[in-house]
């Protein structure tokens, strides 16, 4: 590949770092900062689509920022990987935007200004986890991308949230210190950090004691954001954030930071060769598998929407690991896909919670049922992508899973195989009781029994009356008074705290009035986005993208 100088890379990092200002300054003008908002994260995803078309025809365009430590270039290069991640971010990040508009409006919220320019700050830092050129420049906006979510984490300001937000940077700071001293190491063994497709060529020279303690503190580093067992708890504790910064930590930024990481090690720090040779990919691809079975079995058991989504990510996640950890060409081509298939097909998840969090004030999904009446359009975008998770055909699951399945056969791996087979019936066992729920009961006649009905099945309940539900459950999105002095462009049930209000579900009908189109419009183009993967994923240049990168990392063609 040919590489040029270019300021777009950076272009895009500074844009959507520089919002912060204009949006802390309009924050007694909610339109006019919500404006900045869009316009900043249109004008993100504009520069990076246009260095698409370069990194698919093999020009890399690389953006010198001086010399951070010695010996080491502060650099920002956007090659294919970092596209695939970039391109997914700063797409979503616009999604988001208009979503959280009628999510924070919705709610009145409090501290919307500080909500608008955390959520631009984190954007920023995960485009430049994206096109960071080097190991230390990785580290350095991986370490900003968590000082910039945890004032997400603990908006509410509630005593979870801040015991969320505490175990968030415990969790995630320690992840850094493994990242820096496996960064060290890297540097003492060869002289250098920067990525190179293949992997660097001093490591395959270096002592194989020296070169496996580097790789795991390297994995475990990045492990913590892409939330690999036991390193995940931090993930489902998060939950009590917004459900626009749920879907930014699952979907987005966070986690897809911690995979990406695990990607660059894989690919263009030890390459593929080094990382077999040295007898490393195994024991990570046992770790991603235990992961993904253990993480669908307790998903099974929650009753919280988002916990359960929660733990649906940890299990996703790990689909990308061990594809990667296989290391044949199928199964990279599989994980790295499912970077983008899973962020439209989570995020379009964490869309409906929300949206039934808004309107209806409702959380559990034993108080669902005939919920389908009510919100006919979100429920069925929940339908779809659930699908996708569970890996039907049309929808991008489906073509992710498929590499992943044939890669793994192709590899003499057939036992992680079996995994991901059964991975996906555990996928249809804790989404269809949702979405059977919403249209197949009615509320006045609802049996939560699970789908299947054993100790790990889940809620055996139906939906507890008003007075016998505690006073102290947590509220997960907030609901709290707005400093900001927005006012909600719509009610939702304001007269009730979740579950059918008297007189069961409104029917509100197909054409939208379920919800305000700023939260609707969203949850249907990340759908939409979902089906397209699956549809024409080529077209969509996503695989495109991940057929460019495995070729110059196993250096043949899928």
């Amino acid at each position: 590949m040919t590489e040029i100088t270019s300021l777009r890379p950076a272009l895009a990092v500074a844009l959507a770092a520089v919002a912060v200002v204009p949006i802390l300054a309009s924050g007694r003008r909610p339109n006019l900062r919500e404006s900045w908002t869009i316009l900043a994260a249109g004008g993100a995803f504009a520069i990076v689509a246009s260095m698409l078309p370069a990194a698919l025809n093999g020009t890399i365009l690389v953006s010198e920022l001086g010399t951070f430590v010695a010996g080491v270039d502060l650099s920002l290069r956007a090659d294919p990987l970092g596209l695939l991640f970039a391109t997914v971010a700063s797409l979503l990040w616009l999604i988001t935007s208009f979503y959280s508009i009628g999510y924070v409006r919705g709610l009145d919220e409090h501290a919307q200004t500080r909500y608008f320019a955390a959520f631009a700050a984190s954007v920023a830092a995960a485009l430049g986890v994206a096109f960071a050129a080097n190991l230390v420049t990785l580290f350095v906006f991986y370490e900003l991308l968590t000082v910039a979510t945890y004032p997400l984490v603990t908006h509410d300001e509630t005593p979870e949230a801040r015991a969320a937000g505490r175990k968030y940077l415990a969790y995630t700071f320690g992840g850094g210190v493994a990242v820096l001293a496996g960064t060290v190491l890297v540097a003492t063994m060869t002289g250098t950090t920067a990525f190179t497709p293949g992997g660097i060529a001093g490591l395959a020279e270096s002592d194989p004691l020296l070169a496996r303690a580097a790789f795991v503190l390297l994995v475990v580093g990045f492990g913590v954001k892409a939330a690999l067992m036991p390193l995940h708890s931090w993930l489902p504790d998060a939950m009590v954030a917004p459900t626009p910064v749920s879907g930014l930590l699952h979907a987005v930024a966070v986690v897809k930071s911690g995979v990406f990481g695990v990607a660059r090690v894989l690919l263009d720090v030890f390459g593929v060769d080094l990382t077999a040779s040295l007898g490393l990919g195994l024991p990570l691809a046992i770790v991603a598998a235990a992961t993904l079975l253990i993480a669908s079995i307790i998903a099974l058991r929650q009753d919280n929407l988002k916990r359960r989504l929660a733990y649906s990510t940890v299990s996703q996640l790990s689909y990308i690991v061990l594809g990667l950890a296989v290391l044949d060409p199928q199964s990279i081509t599989g994980g790295l896909l499912h970077i983008p298939a899973h962020a439209f097909m989570k995020l379009t998840l964490f869309f409906t919670a929300g949206a039934i969090h808004v309107e209806t004030h409702t959380d559990d999904i034993s108080e669902m049922a005939g919920i389908g009446k009510r919100m006919p359009l979100t429920m069925l975008a929940f339908g779809v992508a659930a699908a996708g998770m569970a890996g039907i055909p049309l929808v991008a699951g489906f073509v992710s899973k498929w590499y992943l399945l044939l890669g793994s056969v192709s590899a003499g791996q057939t036992l992680f195989a079996v995994v991901l087979l059964l991975s996906g019936v555990l996928n249809i066992a804790y989404f269809w009781p949702v979405f059977y729920q919403a249209f197949f009961e009615s509320e006045d006649d609802h049996d939560a029994k699970p789908l299947v009905e054993f100790s790990l099945g889940g809620e055996s309940r139906s939906i507890l009356p008003e007075a016998s539900r505690p006073e102290s459950d947590p509220i997960t999105d907030g609901g709290h008074g707005d400093d900001d002095g927005l006012e909600s462009p719509h009610g939702g049930e304001e007269s009730h705290h979740g579950g059918p209000p008297a007189g069961g579900w409104e029917r509100r009908g197909w054409r939208g009035a379920e919800s305000t189109w700023f939260m609707l419009g969203p949850i249907l183009a990340a759908m939409t986005g979902a089906v397209v993967l699956g549809v024409i994923p080529r077209t969509a240049v996503f695989l495109r993208l991940v057929e460019v990168i495995v070729a110059a990392a196993t250096g043949g063609a899928v």
